[in-house]
């Protein structure tokens, strides 16, 4: 007789509970991954076929700019660091900071009175030196009376028109003195280079400067402002071929995002160098920056106008699928079904793409769900997205 532990029953009943309800879980789980859709195909109905919503948007002919864009920043045609040309007490500054000033405007004022004094004794000096100079001359003029009648010897009078000529000297000596020293109170009177906008002031009033030592203030012009930016090597052919056409070539000068216009100017000139370290080349556009849109040294993103486009397809940018096998597109048949088409795209501007070959114009192509899609699948077209609204 074999010995039954006391509970055996119960543990067999136990294991079997557990059984059954890991295979209804296991039951409901495939209930959900397999039974639902089959249901749902079911309630749709044996004769109705599932379609995938789609957006699209029409193939159009239009004209499109074709733009290069390069990185850049605004510098001012013209910056001046204001120094004193005379050493001296500065006693008054005119200017207040951040003020435009015009060219000649006074900027600053230094004590011009040792300049005077300089002046008047370089006067005394020359009337002085006049008046020898004058009784000189009618010296020489008696001896030159008097050697025709034999009363005085030549060399006398050859050492007075030496003595003439001596004063000269001194009188025009004298005369260079006194320019020097009005120009050196000209100099006191600091006044403004250019045209342009006054920073902060780095010398107050009151102070002792030296000449050329001590930068006042500086000035940048801001009317008119240019642009420098760089484009790739590979696109200056582009450029260079815009130029002769001759005509002005307009830039467009964006904030850091390229959201928003900033300004709008013209090209330049562009460098006569290529940076070998970049592999870039520098080109410079003028703004007229009437509304103070650009500052110097704002980074900016510049986009330059370099063709135009006539009569193109155009779609957006979406559209156009890249792959492996290069570039398509999926068009709406009149029976509901799309048709993968090999197309070849060419320059992409603003969320639009130019076609070159491959579409018709009028054409309708999936901008949205494109994902899902297929050569052949039968699609159900809802309205138009904003995407294919902003390309188009």
């Amino acid at each position: 007789m074999s010995f039954v532990p006391p509970g055996r029953p119960f543990f067999r009943l136990g294991r079997i509970m557990v059984i059954v309800m890991i295979a209804l879980v296991l039951g409901m789980l495939a209930y959900r991954q397999w039974g639902k859709p089959q249901a749902a195909q079911q309630a749709r109905g044996p004769g109705r076929n599932f379609k995938t919503p789609v957006a699209v948007t029409a193939v159009v002919r239009q004209d499109e700019d074709i733009f290069l864009s390069g990185l850049g920043s605004v510098v001012p045609l013209n910056t001046v660091s204001v120094k004193s040309r005379v050493d001296g007490h500065l006693t008054e500054v005119l200017f207040k900071e951040g003020q435009i000033v015009k060219a000649g405007d006074v900027l600053a004022q230094i004590d011009f009175r040792p300049f005077q004094a300089q002046l008047d004794q370089a006067k005394g000096q020359m009337a002085r030196d006049t008046a020898q100079l004058e009784n000189a001359r009618k010296d020489f003029k008696r001896y030159q009376d008097l050697i025709a009648t034999g009363a005085i010897a030549r060399q006398q009078l050859d050492t007075q028109n030496a003595l003439v000529h001596q004063y000269s000297g001194a009188a025009m000596t004298d005369q260079g003195q006194i320019d020097n020293a009005k120009l050196q109170i000209a100099y006191s009177r600091i006044t403004a280079p250019i045209t342009g906008r006054v920073g902060l002031r780095l010398v107050d009033p009151g102070n002792m400067i030296q000449a050329s030592n001590q930068t006042l203030v500086v000035i940048t012009q801001m009317q008119p402002i240019a642009v420098v930016f760089s484009i790739p090597e590979d696109s200056l052919p582009q450029v260079l071929a815009r130029m002769k056409k001759g005509g002005v070539i307009t830039v467009d000068a964006y904030d850091r995002e390229q959201r928003h216009k900033l300004a709008q100017g013209e090209l330049l000139t562009v460098d006569n160098q290529i940076d070998a370290s970049t592999g870039t080349v520098k080109l410079k556009a003028q703004f007229a920056n009437d509304g103070w849109e650009l500052f110097p040294n704002q980074f900016v993103n510049a986009r330059l106008l370099v063709d135009t486009m006539s009569g193109v397809l155009v779609v957006p940018s979406p559209a156009v699928q890249r792959g492996p096998q290069g570039a398509t597109a999926f068009v709406v048949k009149q029976d509901g079904a799309v048709e993968a088409r090999r197309i070849e795209p060419g320059e992409t501007v603003e969320g639009r793409t130019v076609i070159l070959s491959g579409l018709a114009e009028g054409e309708q192509v999936v901008v949205e769900g494109t994902e899902r899609l297929r050569d052949g699948t039968q699609v159900e077209v809802k309205t138009e997205s904003a995407a294919a609204r902003q390309g188009g």
